[in-house]
């Protein structure tokens, strides 16, 4: 059986490196009332040399059209040390999903609407990183599939766990998980200050990384990615750490 509710929406700190960088997992509860009527669809939407040189490959590739910016990927966050929250331990860690039956789990306890719609957007098959979060170092990891889409959360109705939440009915559950299956790992740690800095360059230079979502909304612990996001920040696994 999976870890228990390991995967938090609600009452994880900011990531250290990142003191302004609140996860998703402390968004108020008046904020998400104030969407939970809302059945939005994912929004449209370092150095400058290696923007350059992505960019090159990537006209090449695409006869220098751009593209239609739709989301196709995802980047979840968990936390990999141990935090207790109303006495359950909430860590999960991107081993701990590694010794899971089939190296699957349920991504479960996501108690914000606007990441509840990204659940719900997500399709079979689509990949999406695995971010450490609200540790010493964040950042990415690995990346995971998603091979099951979007079906009741069972921990709404389960009154011992942190995320029971009284007021959602079986009959029309409010919350929504989805199942992930590790894929591999990436070939370095990616940390959230590299991914940073790219993400200042790019908004100067027009990069693909300009309006990353994790920098527009950083609460969030479900983070969606354009296909330019998703191949640019992968294509940093190649380059050395700086």
């Amino acid at each position: 059986m999976p870890w228990p509710s390991r995967k938090r929406e609600k009452g994880a700190g900011a990531d250290k490196k990142e003191p302004d960088a609140k996860v998703a997992k402390t968004e108020e509860e008046t904020r998400d009332k104030k969407e939970e009527e809302k059945s939005t669809k994912p929004p449209a939407g370092s150095s400058k040399s290696g923007w350059k040189n992505w960019k090159k490959t990537k006209e090449s590739d695409s006869g220098g059209e751009e593209s239609k910016i739709t989301y196709c990927h995802w980047l979840l966050k968990s936390e990999p040390e141990s935090r207790l929250e109303k006495g359950v331990d909430v860590k999960f860690s991107i081993d701990d999903l590694k010794a899971q039956p089939n190296q699957t789990t349920f991504w479960d306890g996501v108690r914000n609407y606007q990441a509840r719609n990204f659940l719900r957007a997500m399709k079979l098959g689509q990949q999406a990183f695995f971010y450490h979060s609200n540790c010493k170092e964040p950042g990415i990891v690995a990346i995971v599939k998603i091979v099951k889409e979007a079906y009741p959360d069972h921990t709404q109705f389960d009154q011992k766990d942190p995320h029971y939440d009284s007021t959602s009915r079986k009959e029309n559950p409010k919350w929504s998980m989805v199942d992930v299956q590790f894929v591999r790992m990436t070939k370095r740690f990616i940390p959230l200050s590299e991914i940073k800095a790219h993400h200042l360059a790019h908004k100067e230079d027009g990069g693909p990384l300009k309006n990353m979502m994790l920098f527009m909304r950083q609460r969030l612990s479900i983070q969606p990615l354009t296909q330019e996001e998703f191949d640019f920040i992968l294509s940093l696994e190649e380059e050395k750490p700086r």
